[in-house]
């Protein structure tokens, strides 16, 4: 039996499948074209389910290291008990996204498990190549740690997150807190994470189903990493997956569709923390390919998957 997707993800992006049918995709190295297409995208699906009205956020800004000043946005649920707290890394790639279009995304999290989350507003790539993206998600946490009293969270319980791209950079966040011995990171939630430049030949099995194809990585790694992606001096910090030594590691929680790009790297990283003694929640989603939370989000997959976030969001 060949792989397939799951009926209820058919279903949900077929009027997407139509829609891009007659599109031609955007030629490998072309960012312009991916921001134009891909952000409309992800605002759509984060306001196609409604934004909790008892989640209240407010701005708060911090410099990094080169004097650039970087947005963050914090969001709380009323009447909340003070405890756990949350950094969030939006996905794009590296190279597009911004904290704006995840406010429904975050905003639900927070609504269901009644764990604030700050969402970073990181530099992107090409303009903001490695590591500065990593520098500011770093200058987010140690302005976490720091606040922790005024906002009203353990900082013993604070948790790392993203999705795709944000995923990656959450793991990468984690190695290289242990690296610089702080500040610490309570738990990993990495959710479909981007964890490996050297993912570019295609599996033929997954590869009519792709959302994020071999073509955006090809485009997306060399954005971040330059001419060093795919080479043999990529550091752990840039692509996780590099990763030799995963001992110490905050417990991490990882998910990914079987129709996913990143399906491999992603099996193989929790069978490597794993190896380290680090304790791991792993889940393949079997017909479910990138993003399938967002568009398929009525779907029996999304809602087990959200659930299962939730869940270990409240765990921290």
């Amino acid at each position: 039996m060949a792989l397939s997707l799951d009926p209820e993800i058919a279903q949900a992006l077929a009027p997407m499948a139509g829609a891009m049918a007659d599109t031609t995709p955007p030629a490998i190295g072309d960012i312009t074209a991916r921001r134009a297409m891909w952000e409309p995208i992800i605002g759509a699906a984060g306001t196609a389910q409604p934004i909790p009205d008892d989640v209240k956020t407010s701005e708060h800004h911090t410099t990094a290291d080169d004097g650039a000043r970087i947005t963050m946005r914090w969001y709380t649920k009323d009447g909340a008990a003070p405890g756990p707290a949350v950094l969030f890394f939006h996905g794009g790639g590296y190279i597009f996204g911004h904290i704006d279009l995840f406010d429904g995304p975050v905003s639900r999290y927070v609504s269901a498990s009644g764990v604030p989350m700050l969402s970073v507003e990181y530099r992107r790539a090409p303009e903001h190549p490695f590591p500065t993206p990593l520098e500011d998600a770093y200058t987010a946490l140690r302005w976490l740690h720091a606040h922790a009293t005024e906002l009203d969270i353990d900082p013993d319980r604070i948790g790392v997150m993203g999705d795709s791209a944000g995923g990656g950079m959450a793991a990468a966040l984690s190695i290289l807190a242990r690296e610089r011995g702080g500040p610490k990171i309570a738990r990993q939630i990495l959710i479909m994470p981007m964890l490996d430049d050297r993912t570019t030949t295609p599996d033929p099995h997954i590869a009519p189903y792709l959302l994020w194809s071999y073509d955006d990585s090809l485009t997306a790694w060399p954005a971040l990493l330059g001419e060093a992606a795919g080479g043999p001096d990529v550091p752990a910090t840039a692509a996780p997956a590099r990763l030799e030594d995963a001992t110490g590691l905050p417990p991490a929680y990882i998910e990914v569709g079987q129709l996913d790009v990143f399906r491999d790297e992603d099996t193989a990283y929790a069978t490597k923390l794993s190896r380290a003694g680090v304790p791991v929640e792993f889940h393949l989603h079997p017909g479910a390919p990138h993003e399938f939370d967002s568009i398929a989000f009525t779907s029996d997959v999304a809602r087990r998957a959200i659930a299962d976030r939730v869940r270990v969001l409240k765990s921290i």
